[in-house]
């Protein structure tokens, strides 16, 4: 699955995962919004729930081979920043592993957020190949380790809500 990065570049670059994962030519850096290619967008202000029923399957064409995330600061990101052409999915509920926002729910760095989609969609060596070039990413996968078998053994966005209920409920 390819993966693409709207990137604002606002972030501590020495910190910013989209540009790590460019580096070793895992993900692609797209400084406009018309440059960045249809996909599934993994937008927090989504209505839907990213789901395995939102896996590529043949007949989809290239839109759903894509993940698309947008790298901004937390502080900025906005409903309009996630403005991007494609299918808009939220994740669920997961906390970061990361040394800024670690133990955070929701607060995901843009590596964390392609693992997690990845996860959900039935490609967990790809997102474990991502987290391997981060000294902590194995703590993303071991901190959400249950809530992601879970949400991918889920058929459709509704069981996605359904099982991140049950977290939130604990919370």
């Amino acid at each position: 699955m390819e993966l693409h990065v709207r990137y604002e570049g606002d972030d501590d670059p020495e910190k910013c995962s989209a540009r790590k994962l460019a580096r070793f030519d895992l993900a692609e850096l797209h400084r406009a919004t018309r440059s960045t290619p249809p996909g599934i967008v993994l937008n927090p202000f989504a209505d839907r729930a990213l789901s395995p029923a939102d896996r590529p399957t043949a007949g989809d064409g290239a839109r759903h081979d894509r993940l698309v995330a947008l790298d901004c600061s937390w502080e900025t990101a906005e409903r309009e920043a996630f403005d991007l052409e494609g299918v808009h999915r939220s994740l669920p509920f997961l906390v970061a592993g990361n040394p800024v926002n670690y133990g955070t729910a929701f607060q995901l760095n843009t590596v964390e957020a392609f693992a997690g989609a990845l996860c959900i969609l039935g490609e967990r060596d790809h997102a474990e190949r991502l987290l391997s070039k981060f000294s902590w990413g194995h703590t993303f996968l071991e901190l959400n380790e249950e809530p992601l078998a879970r949400y991918a053994d889920c058929g459709d966005s509704s069981d996605v809500v359904a099982v991140q209920d049950d977290y939130l409920a604990e919370e």
